[in-house]
């Protein structure tokens, strides 16, 4: 073989080799180059998901806590509807009691009172007093019950109050009292439970 062929040879060798070593760089780097591919890849969808999984949590927060609020403004408007029916329904109840004080009836109740705290009081010495919205039935009740009563000086809106100065007791069965006693006690039943 001469030079010429040799070196022929030689570089037809040398050509073959480095494409064989170019073509296996290509595919190392293809190779490579897919995996990085591939890490991105799952490195951008795990982001996404932990983005996604913040992002329902911080919605999942909002809601709450605009349902706490809404739930919290629902709870102050039934308090106050609440509280308008009970004042509705007091003011029909003394409204009332109002109109029962002007009825015979409401007379035979005081002398029923009259005589309960008579019989109470015994031989002490006894004071009763009606309300000073009652000043019209004052002698009509006196004549009734044949015991002095006097005139007390604030409006209890009906009914009478006894003083047993002996034993330092008060008898109260005014209208007021009993009002303010029911009024302070009462409550709706059924609903929502605080």
């Amino acid at each position: 073989m001469t030079i010429d062929e040799k070196l022929e040879h030689f570089y037809k060798t040398s050509v073959e080799a480095a494409k064989e070593k170019a073509a296996r760089d290509i595919e190392a780097h293809k190779a490579s180059l897919a995996e990085m591919l591939a890490q991105y890849k799952k490195s951008q969808t795990e982001n996404a998901e932990y983005e996604i999984k913040a992002e329902t949590e911080n919605v999942r927060r909002e809601i709450n806590k605009a349902l706490s609020a809404e739930m919290i403004t629902l709870k102050r408007d039934w308090s106050q509807k609440q509280n308008q029916l009970a004042d509705q329904l007091f003011a029909e109840v003394k409204n009332h009691l109002e109109t029962f004080t002007a009825t015979p009836e409401y007379l035979d109740y005081l002398s029923e009172k009259i005589q309960d705290a008579r019989n109470f009081a015994g031989e002490d010495e006894l004071h009763i007093y009606l309300s000073a919205s009652d000043s019209d039935k004052l002698e009509p009740m006196a004549q009734k019950t044949g015991f002095p009563l006097e005139l007390s000086e604030e409006s209890f809106i009906g009914g009478i109050k006894a003083t047993i100065p002996g034993k330092n007791i008060l008898i109260d069965n005014s209208f007021q009292e009993n009002f303010n006693a029911v009024q302070e006690e009462f409550k709706f039943d059924g609903g929502l439970k605080a």
